[in-house]
């Protein structure tokens, strides 16, 4: 059966072969400045193609460790002289035998030789299979090209950079993120040895940072925890990288420049402020500068959320909550859960607890993973706890709902669980003693609404 099988190919190829280079009256199907698929010979690329994939499919089988693979060579590497254009898996294929080889060859002059061929594999993948059902690969296949090249011959990373760069910008935010990082530690190692500018380093890091959250945002809504922690890696490694230019000192020396010379640039002012508040360098007049400008020719809801924490930390609290009222219609809600939660902390400094606490639930509302909110509105209840009361029990009332709150903030964020702990404990120890519950004839246990503009139900219990 095999036999007639790989007759019947050999037959087929034979007549491909003859259709690709008669060309006369089907110019439009087959051009003629094309070479055929199957090469100038058909039947002997279609022999070789099925003499290297048997080997080739028992190496793949072995977890590419079996040395059956010496059998797929030879077979090949003829098809990738004579008909590359015959199998684009075959072209996939050499990558992993051409690696294999590499890593295994001890002549430095041979493996030099094998870097050169694989180089060549990517090439010709471009060359031939540019698309893959309809779509455009060649960005995909350099940024391997590009990773490859960095890989075997590092000393030559300005080569690996120019290719990498042009992957990424193919690509934007579908790279690798062996892609990003290989680029990245090109073009910072351009700069270290005074080959390429700061301000490129910063500009490169800005833009893939700039993917890295747009993907890592994508899969936490799609829920997918394993591509959420590749993209953070990934954005690990390329902030240890950029650590050396991430200088407050170096930030605004390059940025400075060009907001002299470009004030009124959205992009450049979206840049400017995005880097320097990532980077906590917004002590600088750049950054109060860059920040109004951006409002000033684009209002929108995220540069009032910037001018407003700047108010914030200056304490002008009135021009701080007018700004931050407008940002809460944010897209980011990452960023619109932190305005509410500036938002409370600006009524709780105005003395307005109950606004406070409206604008924490909110704030809880956005994102119920996070614990800050309830945590906040425990410690609203028990500062107070005094001014709530005008006994001896309550007075002390309120920590009973601010311990309440405690326990829900480490409930929904686990990881607050070691401080909260550390209030809840101070706190039970100002509950009201037994005595005192007696007194007013409360038990544990017995369900009790707290007052005063809190108004929460709770659960009685005496000191520890």
């Amino acid at each position: 059966m095999k036999a007639k099988v790989l007759l019947f190919l050999l037959v087929l190829g034979a007549g491909f072969n003859l259709f690709a280079i008669n060309t006369t009256g089907f110019d439009k199907l087959v051009p003629q400045q094309q070479e055929p698929k199957y090469g100038k010979d058909s039947v002997k690329c279609i022999t070789n193609l099925s003499l290297y994939i048997e080997p080739y499919k028992y190496w793949k089988q072995s977890r590419y460790k079996s040395d059956v693979v010496n059998d797929a060579i030879k077979p090949w590497i003829y098809v990738f002289n004579n008909c590359p254009r015959s199998s684009q898996n075959m072209l996939i294929h050499g990558v992993k035998i051409m690696d294999y080889r590499i890593k295994n060859e001890k002549d430095p002059a041979m493996k030099e030789k094998l870097i050169d061929t694989l180089l060549m594999v990517y090439d010709k993948r471009m060359k031939y299979f540019p698309t893959y059902k309809g779509r455009d690969q060649v960005g995909k296949i350099m940024g391997d090209k590009g990773v490859a090249m960095y890989k075997y011959r590092p000393s030559e990373y300005q080569e690996a950079y120019k290719v990498l760069k042009q992957a990424v910008e193919k690509q934007q935010n579908k790279a690798k993120g062996a892609v990003y990082i290989y680029y990245f530690r090109a073009l910072t190692r351009m700069a270290q040895n005074g080959e390429a500018d700061a301000a490129e380093v910063i500009d490169a890091y800005d833009n893939i940072s700039n993917f890295l959250d747009a993907n890592i945002k994508k899969y936490k809504a799609a829920g997918n925890t394993k591509k959420v922690e590749i993209n953070e890696n990934v954005k690990g490694s390329l902030e240890s990288m950029f650590e050396p230019f991430a200088t407050c000192d170096v930030l605004v020396g390059i940025y400075q420049k060009k907001f002299d010379e470009h004030p009124d640039d959205v992009e450049l002012l979206k840049k400017i402020t995005r880097i320097l508040d990532e980077k906590k360098c917004v002590e600088s007049d750049l950054y109060l500068d860059a920040v109004v400008n951006l409002y000033k020719a684009e209002p929108t809801p995220a540069s009032a959320f910037l001018i407003g924490k700047l108010y914030l930390k200056d304490e002008k609290y009135d021009k701080a909550m007018e700004y931050c009222k407008q940002a809460t219609t944010m897209e980011d809600q990452d960023k619109v859960f932190q305005d509410y939660m500036y938002l409370a902390q600006i009524y709780k400094y105005k003395n307005n607890s109950e606004q406070a606490r409206a604008m924490a639930l909110k704030a809880a509302k956005v994102n119920p993973q996070k614990g800050a909110p309830w945590a906040f509105i425990g410690d609203l209840y028990a500062a107070s706890a005094a001014k709530c009361g005008n006994n001896d029990l309550t007075k002390l009332v309120a920590y009973w709902v601010a311990v309440d709150k405690y326990k829900k903030a480490k409930s929904v964020e686990p990881d607050m669980a070691e401080s909260m702990n550390k209030l809840i404990s101070a706190y039970q120890k100002h509950f009201p003693t037994k005595e005192v519950m007696f007194f007013y004839n409360i038990s544990d246990g017995d369900p009790y609404t707290v007052g005063c503009w809190i108004n929460e139900k709770t659960t009685a219990r005496s000191a520890k």
